[in-house]
């Protein structure tokens, strides 16, 4: 049976929707007080066109910046009342930010995207398009990795397949956190209550009626990225250990594969023992398989330990973050889902 999106798609009239819509920008930000002012004037460039049909908000969240990123950010909601600000009480990471700007986006439509100008902006009328056809997520794919290092686009490439082959839920590939999302998947995500999360794969993971738009993703046009690889790494993890038992599940069929083979080898030995008698004691084969199993030993329990690590993180229910102030203070965050922090 074909959903009412694919029906309306194919009918070529858009569903009925409210008049008064407002769509909100999430802009995570972190020590970008010199992207500011280059990614408002893109942004306005590409909702200009949407004035007549929307009311907007760009909602900036301070993921606890050193430089002068809060002064610059207040300067400009002196000339533009659209722009609205959260502060976290320190650096709690872009997950945790994503996380609070949805808390507190007030959107029918919301669309997270980098300040650095990497996300086309451009692109948003067109995401709204889709949107306005019926679809709850519409993605923004990559047409291609030109503007990564040869390092990255091979990590990237390795992560998505890895993720896709542990994961039960598939993340479609060279896809972000740049997405538009209707209000009912922001409030399902916001009545997640898991503390450790890969946002993107959450994303993917709550189903809706999704479309996508492809764009060239640009080179950073100020400052520098706060993402290493390490960084980058350990959100991998999180992604994969968040999604899936898999990596646990396994240890099952590898311990039950040494056994056999453990069990195989000893009946050798003791047939070639009683046949053969005793030739040369069996040092180095000794050492080779004490080092062999104690590693694989040792690998099963760090992978249990990164379970048990993130448990202990859940158990805690420690807030995802905390805000220190939001301006202007009137805003209030939306009702209809516990947010993630305080």
């Amino acid at each position: 049976m074909k959903s009412t999106y694919v029906e309306e798609r194919e009918r070529g009239r858009p569903p009925a929707r409210p008049q008064e819509r407002l769509l909100t920008l999430i802009v995570p930000v972190y020590n970008e007080q010199h992207a500011i002012g280059p990614f408002l004037d893109a942004a306005r460039a590409a909702l200009a066109v949407l004035d007549a049909r929307f009311d907007t908000e760009i909602l900036f969240v301070n993921d606890g910046s050193r430089d002068g990123t809060e002064f610059v950010l207040r300067s400009y909601m002196q000339k533009d009342d659209r722009i609205r600000l959260i502060n976290l009480s320190r650096n709690f990471g872009k997950e945790a930010a994503l996380c609070a700007g949805m808390d507190h986006a007030r959107g029918d439509a919301v669309i997270p995207v980098d300040v650095d100008l990497q996300d086309d902006v451009s692109i948003i009328p067109e995401m709204i398009e889709k949107w306005e056809l019926g679809a709850q997520i519409v993605n923004a794919k990559r047409r291609d990795r030109s503007s990564d290092s040869w390092l990255k686009r091979v990590t990237a490439r390795g992560f998505y397949r890895v993720f896709n082959a542990l994961s039960d839920q598939p993340m479609p590939s060279d896809v972000g956190d740049f997405r538009l999302l209707d209000r009912q998947v922001v409030d399902i995500i916001r009545s997640l209550g898991e503390k450790v999360r890969l946002n993107k794969a959450l994303f993917a993971w709550v189903g809706f009626d999704s479309d996508e738009v492809t764009y060239q993703r640009n080179c950073r046009r100020a400052g520098k990225t706060s993402m290493g690889y390490w960084k980058l790494w350990n959100m991998a993890l999180d992604g994969i250990f968040a999604s899936s038992t898999k990596p646990l599940r396994v240890w099952t069929y590898v311990g039950s594969a040494l056994a056999f083979a453990s069990f195989i080898y000893a009946a050798w030995i003791f047939l070639r023992t009683l046949v053969f008698g005793v030739d040369v004691p069996g040092y180095a084969s000794t050492l080779v398989l004490i080092l062999m199993f104690g590693g694989v030993q040792l690998f099963a329990i760090g992978i249990l330990g990164e379970y048990v690590g993130r448990i202990l993180t859940e158990v805690r229910e420690r807030p995802l973050y905390i805000v220190r102030s939001s301006h202007p203070a009137e805003a209030t965050r939306p009702a209809g889902a516990r947010p993630h922090g305080i």
